[in-house]
C-alpha cells in the first residue's frame, strides 16, 4: 500500500517537493546526530574555542621585582665602662681583648667628648676642646685626609703634635693643652697621650663623624 503524500494547504503537494522535504529532513537529522556525537565524546564546538595565532606569543604577564628586603639595623657598640666622671684633660683607653681593624671616631660637641670605636666596641674616651661661635667646629663626618705626628700650623704658626686633617682647610684632631675654658680656631684638640693612642691607631680614610648631641649619629666601627 503506497503512502500518501503529505498536503500543504489542504492541496496534495507534488512528487518532487515531497521528496526535497523527505531529504532534507533527513540531512538534519544526521547533522544532529553528528554534533550530539561529538558533545558525548566529550568535543566542543569550534565556535566557542579562542586559537592561538601559531606565531603570535601571547603577552606574558609583567613581573615585578621582589621588594629590597630592609637590612637589619647594626646593634649598637658596647660602650666602656667608666666609673668616674670625666674632667677637662681626662681620658680612658682600653683596647684588651678587640679585635683589630679599621676605627671610626665620634665627636660630640655638647658633651666636650670623643668617643673612638674599633670592631663595634669604644675602645677610647676623652675630654676636647672644640670652636667658637666665630671659628666654629664643623659637623659631619669626614675622611682623616692627612697624618702627621709632629706638624706645623703655617696658618697659626702653632704645633699641632699627632695631627690627623679632617679637612683642606685647616681643620684637625690634634694634641692639646684641654682645660675648662680654652678653646680651638674649629679644631678638635684632645690630651696628648690619648692623642698618641690614637694616632697609632689611625689611618688615613677612617672616617670622624662630629655631631651635637645625635644619639643616632654613634657610629659602627
Amino acid at each position: 500500500m503506497a503512502q500518501a503524500r503529505p498536503t500543504l494547504a489542504g492541496r496534495q503537494m507534488p512528487l518532487w517537493a515531497d521528496t526535497a522535504v523527505r531529504f532534507a529532513t533527513f540531512a538534519a537529522m544526521v547533522a544532529l546526530g553528528w554534533q550530539v556525537s561529538r558533545y558525548e565524546a566529550g568535543a566542543v564546538p569550534t565556535s566557542s574555542v579562542e586559537v592561538a595565532s601559531p606565531t603570535a606569543a601571547a603577552p606574558s604577564a609583567p613581573v615585578r621585582a621582589a621588594a629590597p628586603a630592609h637590612a637589619p639595623r647594626p646593634a649598637p657598640p658596647i660602650m666602656l665602662q667608666v666609673d668616674r666622671q670625666l674632667y677637662y684633660g681626662d681620658y680612658v683607653w682600653n683596647d684588651e681583648g678587640v679585635a683589630p681593624g679599621r676605627i671610626t671616631v665620634r665627636v660630640d660637641l655638647s658633651a666636650e667628648t670623643m668617643s673612638v670605636f674599633r670592631s663595634g666596641r669604644e675602645i677610647g674616651r676623652a675630654m676636647i676642646l672644640y670652636g667658637t661661635d666665630e671659628q666654629p667646629t664643623p659637623t659631619g663626618t669626614f675622611p682623616i685626609l692627612q697624618k702627621d705626628a709632629d706638624h706645623e700650623s703655617n696658618i697659626y704658626d702653632a704645633a699641632m703634635p699627632y695631627m690627623l686633617r679632617l679637612t683642606n682647610d685647616g681643620v684637625a684632631i690634634h694634641a692639646s693643652n684641654v682645660q675648662y675654658g680654652r678653646a680651638s680656631r674649629g679644631c678638635v684638640g684632645i690630651p696628648h697621650d690619648f692623642a698618641a693612642l690614637l694616632f697609632q691607631q689611625a689611618r688615613i680614610g677612617d672616617r670622624v663623624t662630629i655631631v651635637r648631641g645625635s644619639p643616632d649619629s654613634a657610629p659602627v666601627a
